[in-house]
Parts: C-alpha cells; structure tokens; sequence
C-alpha cells in the first residue's frame, strides 16, 4: 500500500499557499531543499525506495467526494482552484532524491511556486514514515492509544483549546488516522480540528492552519527584507479578505516583525502564530505591540505551535489568561509519541531560493529564526539579512 493515498493528505497552508502564488504569482519558480538537522544515516537503498513512493504519488487524483468537501469548507479557495486540483497530478520529475556514501539524504524539489509548494508536507511524511518501515521499527499501540486519550482528558480538562499539527513527522498515516479519531472522541470542542486535510476529510473535522515561512521568505527575495513582512502580510490580505487571519512571526525574527506590524495588520488579523523562542517572553511581546498600537490584546490570540506537549501548553495558557487568547497546534507529540524509544525525525523542507519567471536569476531565500540554530540558508545571505536588518551578527 502506497503511504501518501490522497491529493488531500497534506497541510491546509499547502493549498492555501499554492493558491496565493496563483493568484498572484503564476510565473514564480522556487527550489525547496530537505534538511535534516540530525544529520541522520539513512539505511542503503532508501533513496531508491524513497523514489518509487514520489513516482506512485503520480496516481493520485482527487475524488470527487473530496473536491465536495473542498468547495464545502474552504469556502476561501475560488472554483477555478478547485479545478486545479481536480486536474493536479504529482510530477516525479520535480523532485531531486540522492543519497551520499555515508547515508545522509538529499531531496530537492523545483519548479513553478504554485505547484512545487505542495511537495513540501508530503515529502517529509514520506520520509518519516518509510525511515522507520525500512528500519522495521514498530509502534507499541496500546501504548500510543493510552498516551493519547491520557493527554486529550488532561487538556479538555484544563480547558485548551488545540488542533492536531502533527503530518510532517508522524510515524505514520495510519497511526496519525488512529490519534486523530481518538482526540475527537476524548477531546469534545477542545479538538478544534487538525491541519490535515485528508484527516479532518475523514473524520468530518474542522480543517486548521496559517502560512508558513515559505511566503515570507519569498517576499523577503523578491521585495527585500526590511519590508518582507509588510508586503507578505498586504498580498495575503489582497488574496484572502480577511480569511485566514492569522500571521506568522518568526521569519525575520519577532521583533523586526513587531516593527513592520501595523495597526491595519493588527485590526485585521486575529491571531499571530509562535513557532520559535520563549512563548511567555513572545507573549509580552505580542501583548505590548497590540497595546502600544492601541488594541486591546484580550479580543486577539496567539497561536502556539513550537515543540508543544499538553504540560507546556497548560503552562503558557495560565500565562496568557486573562491578556490575550491562546490556542495550540500540537504536532509530533500527538503523531509520533508511539513508545518502543522511538524517535521522531528532526526534518523539514524549506524554500531555498526563487525567482519572479524562468528567465529570471535565481534568488537566495533565508530564514532568521528566534533560536539560532534554525537559521536556513546560505550562510553569505543570512550575514547579509543580519546586517540589513541591524540584527547581531555572528561572528
């Protein structure tokens, strides 16, 4: 059985995002770049078997079923995108997989923005799932399933509000399908939904997400980085009207985005999305931008999103109760806490350059994340960010 099986098992901002570039980027070409930042060993062979799983990803096609549930809850994606992704098939010949002599992988995908976006998600499920099919590790489920109910209670309990954001490393769809049904029979409204697609398609849930790094990175190569920010959040106001209201802030680090958040951006979008740093020095932050802006922090929400298990989440809702709103996307602990000492992959996929038409020349694309060490990009052109954006330089 093949380990991707629909068009829809991917991450909402896949869609969203490949939509945004449509609209207003149809010429754009971007490369994504596979990073594993624990330099793991892969098993002989895998690239060659990591092949053969892109190559039947070209089979898919929506259903028709699916493309109902489309039009019915994504309200924000036009008919002529649903279209698209009725006719959209995976293209192997996007994607780049070598292995080296000592294992380690390399996966690079390129082509148009709007269609090579949506290799992200998948490619890295992908990746996690088989890495431990091939090495014959096994979940322990009755552990998995006790871990997970135990944690649905104790957060309904604590009156968390959450959704699942666990595809890019879970251990498998399979064990994802299983978790995402029992958090909707353990959790009630607490569950507010999960970002997979498929998975919410299934399950009947609400489908949660934002826009990720990728989007800001894009503008930061095409308009510069002091005004990455401003320009990523008025094109994704100009595509979606106030829909999707939520913004993420860790791309050029929080406080230069705090400088380019506006009192427009901040009546406008509900909530801000934490993935990087301390959540409570980012909810002062946050808090006293909206202050200093004069709105009031108690109608807005931070999403949290960076490494979350139900106990940091209890602690930073205690935090923020009673100054701003918190919600949570809680991802590899939900998917991928299967017992047996398995250890989720620490992967990701990131847009490494890009370019506004194929005639163009490529343009490096970098992320200054809140936490050093997930910085992405070519070294020359993050010094260069660094300096352009008066941030400290490493030496």
């Amino acid at each position: 059985m093949t380990i991707i099986r629909s068009i829809l098992d991917t991450d909402l901002y896949k869609f969203t995002t490949s939509y945004a570039y449509s609209k207003l980027y149809p010429r754009a070409y971007g490369q994504f770049r596979f990073i594993d930042r624990a330099k793991t060993v892969y098993p002989k062979g895998f690239a060659e078997a990591l092949r053969e799983e892109v190559r039947k990803m070209s089979e898919l096609a929506l259903t028709r079923d699916e493309a109902l549930f489309l039009s019915r809850e994504l309200p924000y994606l036009p008919p002529t995108y649903i279209d698209f992704v009725k006719g959209f098939r995976y293209d192997p010949e996007e994607v780049t997989i070598t292995q080296d002599e000592e294992g380690h992988l390399s996966i690079v995908a390129e082509g148009l923005l709007y269609r090579v976006t949506l290799w992200e998600t998948p490619l890295l499920a992908l990746v996690s799932e088989l890495y431990y099919k091939v090495k014959g590790i096994q979940p322990d489920m009755q552990y998995a399933e006790e871990a997970i109910i135990r944690k649905a209670r104790k957060m309904t309990e604590a009156g968390i509000v959450f959704s699942m954001f666990g595809m890019r490393r879970r251990f498998s769809a399979d064990v994802e399908d299983r978790m995402t049904q029992l958090l909707k029979e353990h959790s009630g409204t607490n569950f507010y939904g999960t970002s997979n697609v498929y998975f919410a398609f299934k399950h009947q849930l609400r489908v949660s997400g934002t826009h990720p790094h990728e989007w800001i990175q894009f503008h930061g190569a095409m308009f510069g980085y002091k005004m990455a920010n401003y320009m990523a959040m008025e094109d994704w106001i100009n595509v979606y009207d106030g829909d999707l209201g939520t913004v993420l802030t860790d791309t050029y680090t929080t406080d230069v985005f705090m400088c380019n958040f506006s009192k427009k951006h901040a009546m406008l979008f509900t909530s801000l999305r934490h993935d990087s740093g301390d959540p409570l020095l980012f909810t002062d932050k946050a808090i006293a931008r909206y202050k200093e802006l004069r709105v009031d922090p108690t109608i807005k929400y931070i999403i949290f999103s960076d490494g979350l298990d139900p106990e940091r989440a209890i602690e930073i809702a205690d935090y923020c109760k009673g100054r701003i709103g918190a919600t949570f996307g809680i991802g590899t602990n939900l998917s991928n806490d299967v017992g047996n000492d398995v250890r989720p992959l620490n992967i990701v996929m990131k847009l490494w350059k890009c370019k506004m038409t194929e005639k163009e020349r490529w343009h490096p694309c970098i992320k200054l994340s809140d936490v050093d060490g997930k910085h992405t990009g070519e070294p020359a052109e993050i010094r260069l960010a660094q300096e352009t954006l008066g941030l400290t330089v490493d030496a």
